[in-house]
């Protein structure tokens, strides 16, 4: 209906019409910018890497909780002077009965994120598409704290929690042979030794190897055993070759047989949150690494921290540790 049509049509009626002057404009080309309406597609967010950790590692819930207390059984039940026959005498032999005890306190990461409300209104799924976006951007943060945080006193890893962060894998120490830390709930128990292998001044193939026996055999053939190699020492893998100058690790064309796709017959799971100092860990990692999960989300909006916003706020508490260090094993920064 054209402006004159309109205006005949409000005085015949004596009703309201709403008259649109820029889209009544004369419009040239494609109307871009000259009175031509914008189409708001579906709203979506850049892919995130989220948390690798959580494809392997064991999770345990630990929702309303404000700490998590580890126990290992480190002794042998059994009777040390002689476990052979069939009477019980509870005053002779001597069984180990040794347990350690570690305690952690439940960490909370958050997200706050203001929003336009008219962008709420005018762009299509935006408010899921944040929320789900959130949730990545904590999962990364997790991973991210997981992988290299050091949460003793005096740490200086501030963008991944420090005090306030998780029990990263970085921030335990290495060693020739793995060992369970102290016993106690003080924040500074429960820092186990690591077995870590030192690699050659140049890479190669025998350090792989090498890692491959210092994990004990126990852990070899459980469900969850598998490598966690950041992408940049993935890609310096597959550049290794033989003195003939051939890949060490081929390429067999098919979907079992990419090269560091599996190694050893266990499969390679890139994480980018490794650091360059400890760029491999293999392990089982459902007896290695426990995360203990809130499982929830707690997500609220508030309407009134701006004119014209409402405020997304989002947050997660979790607890990592490692729980068995004898299960995993690591190498040390390398030379390509």
């Amino acid at each position: 209906m054209s402006i004159t049509e309109k205006l005949e049509s409000a005085i015949k009626t004596g009703e309201k019409v709403t008259i649109n002057l820029n889209e009544a404009s004369a419009l040239t080309g494609s109307g871009s910018g000259i009175g031509g309406r914008v189409l708001f597609d579906d709203a979506f967010a850049a892919l995130r890497y989220a948390n690798p950790f959580r494809q392997a590692a064991r999770i345990i819930p630990a929702a309303g909780q404000s700490d998590v207390l580890f126990a290992a059984k480190t002794g042998n039940a059994t009777n040390q002077t002689n476990p052979w026959g069939y009477g019980v005498n509870n005053n002779v032999g001597s069984p180990d009965v040794s347990t350690v005890i570690w305690q952690l306190p439940v960490r909370c990461i958050n997200a706050v994120l203001p929003v336009r409300t008219a962008a709420l209104d005018d762009i299509n799924a935006l408010q899921e598409t944040l929320l789900k976006d959130i949730a990545l951007e904590l999962s990364q943060q997790e991973a991210a704290s997981m992988a290299t945080n050091n949460d003793q006193s005096g740490s200086t890893t501030l963008t991944t929690g420090a005090t306030n962060g998780l029990r990263g894998l970085d921030s335990y120490p290495g060693g020739t042979v793995s060992a369970y830390g102290s016993s106690g709930t003080s924040i500074t128990n429960g820092i186990h030794t690591i077995a870590t292998v030192n690699p050659s001044s140049t890479l190669d193939y025998s350090d792989v190897v090498n890692m491959t026996t210092a994990l004990p055999g126990q852990y070899w053939s459980l469900p969850g055993t598998a490598w966690y190699i950041s992408p940049d020492m993935i890609n310096t893998l597959r550049a290794l070759h033989d003195t003939s100058g051939l890949p060490v690790f081929l390429e067999v064309g098919d979907e079992d047989g990419a090269a560091v796709g599996r190694m050893f017959g266990w499969p390679v799971i890139p994480c980018p949150y490794l650091s360059s100092a400890y760029p491999i860990y293999l392990a089982n990692w459902p007896e290695f690494l426990t995360i203990a999960d809130n499982q929830e989300i707690s997500i609220q909006m508030f309407e009134q921290t701006a004119p014209g916003f409402v405020t997304i706020w989002a947050e997660k508490r979790v607890a990592s540790s490692v729980r068995d260090p004898f299960a995993g094993v690591r190498m040390a920064a390398v030379s390509a």
